[in-house]
């Protein structure tokens, strides 16, 4: 894979990968600047897309029609929902879906599909970058709506639901846009508060910590894919 599409939804979660590469070129499509560097032999395309679903779904068509990457890593940060996951680690997605709409309208309509599967070698690698760098990790599935999780209510009615590691804003767009073009993919979330009544405040406190430890797993990843 030599051409490796990076998106984060916000500018904290992109802030250290942009860093570590240095100057970049950007070009511009669809309301989203794409940054471009060399590294390692690779080309790594970032972008920014914004908070929720329609943004991310966006983006990442835009840079799979300018772009043709070879896969998309979805880099940021989540919100934990099993208790074996805590503050900081690493989810890693073994599949991805909305949590804040009825699957039969994905299913019994266009595209047919309500779960999107994460390409098992982005997987494996950033399982085996983690265990590298230290950092615990879980494979799982991440589920997305457009709310932020701060609610001990609302946790459990997604968790009893959907059984989910994970719950961000974006992860099932990029998983339902990846689909629709055949472009392997895999979400990689690094845990940043636990979805319940404290969330708020646990997300201002670890959101600078998170957004480092994915962007150093993440970076890492492509050196190996």
């Amino acid at each position: 894979m030599n051409t490796i599409f990076i998106v984060g939804a916000m500018p904290s979660e992109l802030k250290d990968i942009r860093a570590a590469l240095g100057e970049a070129e950007i070009k511009h499509f669809s309301g989203f600047d794409f940054y471009i560097n060399k590294y390692k032999d690779k080309t790594l395309i970032n972008a920014c897309c914004g908070i929720a679903k329609v943004n991310a779904a966006v983006c990442v068509q835009a840079a799979i029609d300018n772009f043709k990457p070879d896969c998309v890593i979805n880099a940021g940060i989540a919100g934990g929902m099993n208790a074996a996951v805590k503050v900081c680690d690493i989810v890693i997605s073994t599949e991805v879906l909305p949590h804040d709409l009825d699957l039969h309208f994905l299913n019994d309509y266009p595209p047919y599909c309500g779960i999107y599967k994460s390409d098992a070698k982005l997987i494996e690698t950033a399982e085996k970058v983690c265990g590298e760098q230290s950092v615990k990790s879980f494979r799982g599935r991440i589920v997305s709506g457009e709310a932020f999780i701060s609610s001990n209510e609302v946790k459990e009615s997604i968790q009893k639901a959907f059984s989910p590691y994970a719950v961000d804003m974006e992860s099932s767009a990029v998983g339902h846009c990846c689909f629709l073009n055949k472009m392997p993919f895999v979400s990689v979330r690094c845990i940043s508060d636990n979805a319940d009544d404290e969330g708020a405040m646990s997300f201002d406190e670890f959101e600078k910590i998170a957004a480092r430890r994915v962007a150093d797993v993440v970076l890492r990843m492509t050196e190996l894919i």
